[in-house]
């Protein structure tokens, strides 16, 4: 049971460190001279990257939609990372793991809407970009907290 719980332990950090570095890094979309997130845009001149602020034909809605998605996708997480470890020495068995089981699973859906936003509404006319490693993080941190949501609900039912 100690190794299952380290495992989880480590999963779980190493979806907030994937979360976090979707948030914070610039590449959620990029082009040849261009890198999006959903803060800035950096511009590439004369071989050094400036930033600018998002373009104005972004609908403002939407952003600070996902913005504030993809923050709390952080909050949730982290705060389920010390709730799990609260739980393992306050509460007994049969009720450990539901709370940090819930806040995976509000940081699951948090980033969940916040990429889906992002893939519906941004860069929908630009055919000459991708979506950059920061994008794809954020789609990888929403599968690794919902393994880990899906994970502490099924330990709560064994340890009952």
């Amino acid at each position: 049971m100690l190794i299952l719980l380290a495992a989880i332990f480590v999963l779980h950090i190493i979806g907030i460190i994937l979360l976090l570095v979707a948030t914070i890094d610039n590449a959620w979309w990029m082009t040849d001279v261009t890198a999006t997130d959903v803060w800035f845009r950096w511009i590439q001149t004369n071989g050094v990257w400036n930033t600018t602020d998002l373009p104005s034909t972004y609908p403002t809605d939407y952003l600070q939609a996902v913005q504030a998605s993809s923050v709390l996708a952080c909050i949730f997480s982290i705060l389920g990372i010390f709730v799990f470890v609260a739980q393992l020495f306050t509460l007994p068995k049969g009720q450990r793991f539901t709370i940090s089981g819930l806040f995976q699973l509000l940081s699951c859906l948090s980033i969940m809407i916040a990429a889906s936003i992002y893939t519906d509404r941004f860069h929908i006319d630009e055919g000459n970009g991708w979506y950059g490693h920061s994008f794809i993080l954020a789609w990888i941190a929403f599968s690794l907290t919902f393994i880990s949501s899906i994970t502490y609900f099924v330990l709560r039912k064994k340890t009952a």
